[in-house]
């Protein structure tokens, strides 16, 4: 394992150590310590038994895409990425979670959730077959 890499490990273990820390010593959040773990040891499990296959099996199709001049492969990786991302972050908003909180908060429902990661993933997606359009021309008129 290289230095730097080894200094990565190393600063996100004080990280979370760090914060940690900050749970133990506040005592109103030790009710919730548990339940945190729980859901921690859940994702742990949902990541590495389902999640991890199932898009290592996308990759692996994504390889068997056709041979261009230009790959295309991660330019069809590269939207997915992004789509998977961001529907994490917009998830508790397309399921409406905590919609009173929200409404209460900010005065806005969560109906346009959905719509706006489905928008910002034709745009990736639009942005990234843009590209590779445009790779490919180039690479056309250079006579490569």
């Amino acid at each position: 394992m290289s230095a730097v890499r080894m200094l990565g490990v190393l600063a996100c273990v004080a990280l979370a150590g760090w914060a940690a820390t900050i749970i133990v010593r506040d005592p109103t959040l030790h009710p919730s310590i548990v339940p945190m773990l729980v859901w921690f040891a859940g994702a742990l499990l949902l990541h590495d038994l389902v999640l991890f296959p199932l898009y290592a099996a996308a990759d692996r199709v994504l390889a068997l895409l056709p041979a261009t001049r230009v790959p295309l492969v991660n330019h069809v990786r590269i939207p997915l990425l992004g789509a998977g991302l961001t529907l994490l972050l917009y998830l508790p908003g397309i399921i409406r979670q905590g919609e009173p909180v929200v409404l209460g908060a900010s005065g806005l429902g969560q109906e346009p959730f959905l719509a706006r990661w489905l928008w910002l993933v034709l745009a990736m997606t639009a942005v990234s077959a843009l590209v590779w359009v445009v790779r490919v021309t180039r690479r056309s008129a250079a006579g490569g």
